[in-house]
Order: structure tokens, then sequence, then C-alpha cells
């Protein structure tokens, strides 16, 4: 049997069982826009709350609504499951699983591996294997090959092997995954036809690449592009602010330029899972290659310590109003890497937190979305957000505002704050009370 038509035509009438790995941020906005389009769902997750939840309907994520859950289940075209020896029976299989960096900040494979070697016991021929999950350029072809082939199985022609970079903006009502351009670069031709042809299925878009490597890269250039500029952006507030020049006012200005210019926005640091992690492969890759890069490991390292930079700041305007920030009370507004959704990964409101507890500080956080901050890597705070009323803000020494969900009435809590110490420009509608606002 030729197996790449034989997937094709599956494909194509909606026939082929699709097996999402990894439910999360990720992973579960793909296994909705594969059910829109009719294909039947398995997905799979080590954890048995989210296989739980979803499987009663429910949703875990704040911008998925339950109602998307509810219809998924009622659609009779999903199922959640724990148990990997089900991979044998799907035709596509999607991974979805984190890449963190380990604690000499070198890339952490460990999801990767252990995701590989369970689909390795059961692939079969007829099957295409998709990694979403950002990484160094060449994991597709150095990891998962050749633990695919060990079966006895050859790619392109009895199975078939892709990366397609993730690319998802969570709480952006603007962009979602059927209308992201999707990017596909396979090991073989036939590879890269069937991985277009499955993505092709559910997306507007889909843009191929001669080699999982370059798909792979084309994921990091996107991060590290990012990073690399809210560096510049936050070195340059750090000057403005010597300079006693408001960088919010030369960004807006610099933005009516119509062309050549782009703005990027300074920040009390770097969150969410790519940027922070993305340039850090790159950078770890190049080092097996002799290459030096320069410049992304400045700009990790200005981003880096951007928190400490917010720590000073608060400190030196609580010195200003004769008070020491060692036993100060401090409440961190906001502890989401973005605003107006509930994800704190990598968020650098866990490091502001801990950096304020190192020197004294009492710390308290209010965020309308995260009702408890759980144990993430280093961080184990055991802290619990706290209702935002005018007493608690009264009480406080300093309000820091570190992410700027919508939810918050800015001119209210500048109103009822002893002081407020704004990272990301949130109060500069305020007109009232601007005596207690620093810029940070």
């Amino acid at each position: 049997m030729k197996f790449a038509p034989f997937l094709s035509r599956k494909i194509e009438n909606r026939e082929a069982l699709v097996g999402v790995i990894g439910l999360g941020y990720v992973g579960l906005p793909l296994v909705l826009r594969f059910t829109e389009e009719g294909f039947h769902v398995l997905g799979f997750d080590i954890d048995a709350f989210k296989v739980n939840k979803l499987n009663k309907g429910q949703s875990y994520i704040k911008h998925i609504v339950g109602d998307k859950i509810r219809r998924l289940r009622d659609s009779g075209l999903f199922e959640a499951t724990a148990d990997y020896s089900r991979l044998k029976k799907v035709d596509a299989i999607i991974i979805c699983v984190p890449t963190p960096l380990d604690k000499n900040q070198g890339p952490d494979m460990s999801y990767i591996e252990v995701t590989s070697d369970e689909i390795a016991k059961t692939l079969r021929k007829g099957q295409i294997v998709s990694l979403e999950s950002t990484t160094y350029p060449g994991t597709t072809r150095e990891i998962l090959l050749p633990k695919f082939e060990r079966r006895g199985l050859k790619v392109g022609r009895d199975f078939f092997l892709v990366f397609s970079p993730e690319r998802e903006d969570p709480g952006n009502p603007k962009y979602n995954t059927k209308n992201i351009p999707k990017v596909v670069g396979g090991i073989t031709a036939r590879c890269k036809a069937l991985g277009a042809e499955l993505y092709g299925s559910i997306v507007d878009r889909v843009v191929t690449t001669s080699s999982p490597e370059a798909a792979e890269f084309t994921k990091i250039l996107e991060n590290t592009f990012r990073s690399v500029n809210i560096a510049l952006v936050n070195e340059l507030k750090m000057l403005a602010d010597r300079m006693n020049v408001d960088i919010w006012e030369v960004i807006e200005g610099a933005s009516s330029k119509p062309f050549g210019f782009m703005p990027f926005y300074p920040g009390p640091g770097l969150g969410g899972h790519c940027i922070p992690i993305d340039p850090f492969y790159l950078a770890w890759k190049a080092k097996e290659l002799n290459f030096n890069t320069h410049f992304i490991e400045l700009a990790g390292e200005i981003n880096t310590n951007m928190p400490a930079y917010v720590i000073g700041k608060t400190s030196d305007a609580l010195n200003v109003r004769g008070r020491c920030l060692k036993n100060a009370k401090i409440l961190v507004l906001g502890i989401a890497y973005k605003k107006d959704i509930d994800d704190m990964r990598e968020s650098p409101a866990l490091e502001v937190i801990e950096l304020f507890l190192e020197k004294g500080a009492k710390v308290s956080y209010s965020d309308p979305f995260i009702p408890k901050i759980p144990r993430v890597r280093k961080h184990d705070l055991g802290l619990r957000s706290s209702p935002l009323t005018p007493r608690l803000l009264k009480s406080m020494d300093a309000a820091v505002i570190v992410t700027d969900h919508t939810a918050y009435d800015y001119a209210w809590i500048v109103e009822h704050s002893n002081l407020v110490v704004d990272t990301r420009n949130a109060t500069k509608k305020v007109k009232k009370f601007k005596g207690r606002i620093v810029k940070a």
C-alpha cells in the first residue's frame, strides 16, 4: 500500500483521526479547530485534572470559554485520555508539550524525549507526526527521527514527520488558530506535502519551508526579534528615566512615522512560554557550532534584569516618602504574564514578588484571573489574591502595577493608594493625584 495517498484521502474526507498530545494553551485551541472542521480528535495529557475537566465539558483556560468545551463534548468528536497506548489508533499525531529551560538556561528536552518515546512504542505505517513545541533547529531530525526509524519504518514512505511551530496569542481577539498562517517543514517532500494538507484543512494559509530546521528557526527568529527589540526599549526606558524624559511619550512620537519604525513597549520583564525562552534555545545551539550570539545574550540579560529595576524604582520612591522597603507593605497588581489572561508562565511578576520578599517587604497581590499562585518551578510563594478594596489599597505603602489588566480602574486605584509604581503606563489617562504615580 502507498501510505501517502491513503492518508491524504483520509485527511481530505475528514476521516483521519487526529491525536493532540498536550491539552494546554496550544493543544486545546488545535483540538477545537480540528473538531470545527469535522475531524474526530483524541486528546492526550498526563494531567488527570485536565482530562477529567474536558471530558466533563469544562474549561480550565480563561480565554477558552466553557460553552466551547461543552459543545466540544456534546459534538461526539472529542475525547481526552491519559492512555498513550491509544496513539496507535490515530492517523495524525500533533505534539504540543512544554519546552522550558533547565537550571543552566539550556533546553529542557525531557517532555519531548518522553513523548517521542511513547509515540515510538506504537508508531505504525500511515501515520504523520507533527512537532509544534518550540525548540532549537535540528530537534525534529536529531531527536524524533532516529527514535521512529528504529522500528524499521522509513520516513517519507511508511510514516511522515514534520515540524510546524505553534503560533498562539492568548487573549488576542483579532488572531486565532484559523487566521494565523501555519509554517510547515518536513523531513521529506512527501512529509511536507501531507503536513501542509493536514494544517491546510483547518487554517486559512500554510507556508512551507524546505526543511524542518528552517521551520524551527522561523519560530526562534520570531521571538528573538521581539526579545531584542523589547530589550532595546527597556534599556532606553532606563536611560530616559535618568534624563527625566517619559519613554512612553517618546515611543508615541516615534510611532507617528509611517515607515521604518515599529513600536515596542517596555515593561517589568518578559513573560509567557516563548519570548523569554526561545532566544536561549538558539544561543545554546549556536555554542555547539562555536558561534557566540552576543546580541541575543545581551538582550536576554537586559530583560532578565528588569524585575530588579522595578524593585529599585519602588525602593527609591518609598525613600522619598520617608519609608524603607524593608517591612513595607507592597501590593502587586497583576501576576499573569500579559493582560486579560490567566496564564502566568514565566511571568516577571513572580520574580518581582520574590525580590520584594528578599528585601524584607511584606507582599500581597491581586489578580482577577489568578486566585492563587501555584508552584511554578522555583516559585512556591503560597499567596492568594486579595480582593481589591479601598481599605486594602490605603493599607499598602505601594501598589505596583505589573500586569495592566483592563478590568482594573486605574483612576480609582490611584485615588485610594498612597503610592503607585506603574511598569506598564497603565495610568497614562489618570489626571488627578499624579503625584502618587511613579513610572518604572
